[in-house]
Formats: C-alpha cells, sequence, structure tokens
C-alpha cells in the first residue's frame, strides 16, 4: 500500500517541502531510502525501526520503499525519522492516511521512540504556512521557535506514540501560542552597560557614533586599555531589533542548530567574537554542506575581532564581501547558497607587536620595521571599510579609581535611535541604503555638503596631517552621523573637525 507524507527541510536559511512517499509490498522484507538522501537520512532505516518497535507499535516485515521528493534535491539532516515512521503507519493501516492533506511533520527519532530537536524549525514553519499547511507536528525542544508563526497550529510531542494515538483521535493536543508582544517586553535585558566603564569618555563617544551611523570601528591602544570591555558594551546601544530583524537572525541561528530551546526568538543583537585562529570557512561560512559562518551569526549585530592583526590575512580579506554586500555567497558545483550578513565590525589591536608604542608611560621595545610589519598585516582595502579609527589611551588611576558613574547605555541609546530616526527619513526613497555607512558617492555628494569653512578645514586636514584620499569619504560620513546626533541639518566645521580625528590610521605618525 502507498502513503504520502508532507515534510520539509531547509536549503541555506530558507526551508522547500518535501513530500515522504512510502510504499509497502509483501516481498522478501527490505527498507529503501531513495531521492539524493545523505547519510544521516540513511541511516533513518535503523532509528524508525527501533523507534517503532519500542513504541509498542507493529513493524511491518515487508519490502518497505520510501521516496523523497522532489528528487533532485539532496536531502539532509534528521528530521525525516518521524514522517518517514508516520508514513509506514499509514500504508501499512495502523493511521488513516486520508488525515495528512493539511499536515506537515518533521522531528528525529531516538531508538526508544522519543522526538529530539530539529535543526531549523523557524524556517520550516514559515515555509510551511506559506504553502498552506494548517498543522504542524514537531518535537517539543523545537517548538518554541515554530510556535512564533502565526496563521499555523504548531502541536509539540514528546514521543512517536503520542503522535500516533493524537492522529487517531485517542487524545486531545493543544496547539503552542506565542505572543510577540510578551517576547519582545523582555527585549534589550543586556548585563552589560557603558556605566562600568572607567574613563575613556572619548572612546564611548566615538562608540556612540559608530552605533548612529552604523560605522564600522578599529579600536587601538595598549593591552589592558579596556578595548574589548567596550566593544562588548557596543550592542546595549545599538537600537532595538524590530520584528522582521528577530526573525531573519532567529532564522540564521536555527538553521545553524546553535538557538536555545528555550529561546522562540532572538531579540537582543547578537555580538559574536571568533578567536583569530578562526578559519576563512567558520568565518565567512562554507563546508561540504554549506552552513552560515560567524559573519552571519552576527547578522543585525556586532562581530568583534579582537587582536586584529593577529588573524591570517586570507581570513580578513574574504570579509572585504559581506562588509560591501551585506551578504554572503558560497558556490559549490552543484549548488549555490546566500547567507545575509548585515553586521557592525568593531575590531581592537595594538599598535605594535609589544603594545606600547603609543603609551607615554611605558617605552616600546619594537624597531620601525617591527612595527610597519605589524600594521601590513591589515590590508587597505579593509581598512577602506573601517570609517572610525580611534586610539584607546590606557586609563590614568584617578579615572579607575573614581566613584563617580558613567553615562547608562540606555542614556546613550536614546540619542542613537533619535539619530537613526533622522536617517531613516532622509533615505526613505532609496531602497537600499537605511544608514549612513551605507552611502556611496552619490549619496555623500548629495547629503555631505560642506560650507566653505568646512572646505578649507577639510583641505588643511589632508594636506598636514597627512590623510589618504581614502580618508575623505569617510569623514563625511562620519561628520553627517555627528551632525545627526546634534539634531543639525547641514554639516558644520565643528562636525568635520570631529570626524577627522577619528582617522588615526591615515596620519603620518603609522606611514614612517
Amino acid at each position: 500500500m502507498l502513503s504520502k507524507i508532507f515534510s520539509s527541510a531547509t536549503y541555506g536559511i530558507d526551508a522547500f517541502i518535501v513530500e515522504v512517499e512510502t510504499h509497502c509490498e509483501q516481498q522478501i522484507p527490505g527498507f529503501t531510502i531513495v531521492g539524493l538522501p545523505d547519510n544521516a537520512v540513511k541511516e533513518s532505516r535503523e532509528r524508525v525501526s527501533a523507534a517503532i518497535k519500542n513504541s509498542n507499535l507493529k513493524f511491518p516485515l515487508k519490502k518497505i520503499t520510501v521516496n523523497l521528493a522532489p528528487a533532485d534535491i539532496k536531502k539532509e539532516g534528521s528530521a525525516f525519522d518521524l514522517p518517514i515512521a508516520i508514513g509506514i503507519l499509514a500504508a501499512t493501516d495502523v493511521i488513516d492516511p486520508g488525515i495528512f492533506d493539511e499536515v506537515l511533520f518533521v522531528g528525529e527519532l531516538s531508538l526508544d521512540g522519543s522526538l529530539r530537536k530539529i535543526k531549523g524549525a523557524l524556517p520550516i514553519t514559515v515555509k510551511a504556512k506559506e504553502a498552506g499547511f494548517k498543522r504542524l507536528i514537531i518535537p517539543a525542544e523545537s517548538s518554541q521557535e515554530a510556535s512564533i508563526v502565526e496563521g499555523i497550529d504548531v502541536y509539540p510531542f514528546e514521543t512517536l506514540l503520542d503522535v500516533v494515538r493524537f492522529l487517531k483521535g485517542e487524545i486531545k493536543h493543544s496547539p503552542l501560542k506565542s505572543r510577540i508582544e510578551d517576547i519582545f517586553a523582555k527585549v534589550n535585558t543586556y548585563h552589560l552597560d557603558f556605566s562600568d566603564v572607567k574613563g575613556q569618555e572619548n572612546v564611548k563617544r566615538s562608540l556612540e557614533i559608530a552605533a548612529a551611523g552604523g560605522h564600522n570601528i578599529l579600536m587601538i591602544g595598549p593591552p589592558g586599555s579596556g578595548k574589548t570591555m567596550l566593544a562588548k558594551r557596543l550592542p546595549s546601544i545599538l537600537p532595538p531589533m524590530n520584528f522582521e530583524e528577530a526573525l531573519e537572525t532567529t532564522k540564521i541561528h536555527s538553521v545553524a542548530g546553535i538557538l536555545s530551546k528555550d529561546l522562540a526568538l532572538i531579540t537582543e543583537r547578537p555580538f559574536r567574537s571568533p578567536h583569530h585562529t578562526v578559519s576563512d570557512a567558520a568565518l565567512i561560512g562554507g563546508g561540504s554542506i554549506p552552513r552560515p559562518g560567524e559573519v552571519s551569526f552576527a547578522h543585525h549585530g556586532v562581530l568583534f575581532l579582537d587582536e586584529l592583526p593577529e588573524f591570517k590575512k586570507n581570513v580578513l580579506e574574504v570579509m572585504r564581501q559581506p562588509l560591501e554586500d551585506y551578504k554572503v555567497t558560497i558556490s559549490r558545483s552543484k549548488l549555490s547558497l546566500e547567507f545575509p550578513a548585515n553586521f557592525m565590525l568593531a575590531s581592537a589591536m595594538n599598535p605594535c607587536p609589544c603594545g606600547f608604542f603609543t603609551d607615554p608611560n611605558k617605552e616600546c621595545t619594537c624597531n620601525t620595521g617591527m612595527i610597519q610589519k605589524y600594521m601590513a598585516k591589515i590590508s587597505g582595502p579593509l581598512l577602506d571599510r573601517i570609517d572610525i579609527h580611534i586610539e584607546v589611551p590606557a586609563v590614568k588611576y584617578d579615572e579607575l579609581t573614581s566613584k563617580a558613574k558613567g553615562e547608562t547605555s540606555s542614556d546613550i541609546r536614546k540619542r542613537v535611535v533619535a539619530a537613526r530616526k533622522v536617517q531613516g527619513e532622509r533615505f526613505s526613497k532609496i531602497s537600499y541604503i537605511y544608514k549612513n555607512a551605507d552611502m556611496g558617492s552619490k549619496e555623500i555628494r548629495q547629503f555631505c555638503k560642506i560650507d566653505g569653512a568646512g572646505n578649507q578645514l577639510l583641505k588643511m586636514a589632508m594636506n598636514k596631517l597627512g590623510l589618504s584620499a581614502r580618508a575623505y569619504d569617510r569623514i563625511l560620513k562620519v561628520s553627517r552621523t555627528i551632525a545627526d546626533l546634534e539634531g543639525a541639518e547641514n554639516i558644520s566645521a565643528a562636525h568635520l573637525s570631529e570626524a577627522i580625528q577619528y582617522r588615526s590610521l591615515d596620519r603620518d605618525i603609522w606611514k614612517h
């Protein structure tokens, strides 16, 4: 007898519907799965047969053929265990096959018949709703993220036997519902706050500007000056995530299987800080079966690269595309996948190998050649994508022991949100630009006009401070953000003057 069950699998960060066809006939017993299954899917034969037997259900001694359609797309993962088991039971009349038209099944089975968490529950639920399914049968551990999708009933189950009894009408089960309002009510409960940081007011100001305009930032300073401490607090001053951003970020974490089972939706901006030994595939994404990398896990959040020159040069260079295009394209011989990667890059480095080149209190032991070689590890094209370079001096004793509380992240965030609102109105008619950091040459000419005094100041800075040509556009973009923070319509000489301070690595001190 033949049965048809619907399931789903992920492709990139999206999902597609899979039809699980099961045919049982009176021949020498066997169990075959076709339709381009990977090893995890092939191994489901043993899991399914053991789970059915250990659930006190009868496993048929027949020739069983399971086809996963469409047969030309490779199927991976263990989420087909449950639909295959239900398909076998339906093909042998244990379950009425006429009730499956609007039901979609996903779930991994353990040998005792219990259901385990799957990857990609959120994109699968989104696709199920789009395809017109009314009900989704899913493991309880994966149900929280699935339940945020409205318009489809999500039924969480612990065991295969409970699913069978529910389908036969022997037990009743209520769908799980999550209220988006309740989830976002707990949003942005950051335990790290800028008020914890002693001193470094100039660096805090630069981080506020970076957050307001979405600018990438590089902090240069000696060990122990607080670069990492400051970077970890950057997400706490970024604007709160909206539902679309939260959904897209959650889908990436869901597909990778790193979303907590208790978390329905990621409502706080992610902060990712990979170690400098990370490979290019781990940073950017890849593998034989492509999966997202750190740049995608930081989508709509912050990617922090500490000790920037210690990263392998080829690893840093692969970041140039996502910094420019806000996405990663991974191509293989048989497929090409796109992962979103719209993140803020925050990075930190020492000014030299020993770390004390700019420290007035400690003597640097590096010669000029060593410093130049160290700085050369970061290429010009990568630096060209970083708008703000800020020096982070060592904290003075008086500031370190001061009992005065600094400004809170909440207060800083209010100014950042106000500046982002101004930018949203400015770029409302340009679909591909949302913040000042996204501006190209055309938009800079349109929105970053300067008067005669500002023009003279910028000319003097280029000549006297030895600023490079690539610093010109960056200074204009940052000064536009500074003006937005102050609520100013036009860029003044004061805004330009402050923006010029944030181009440390373009000065002659780093070139000789």
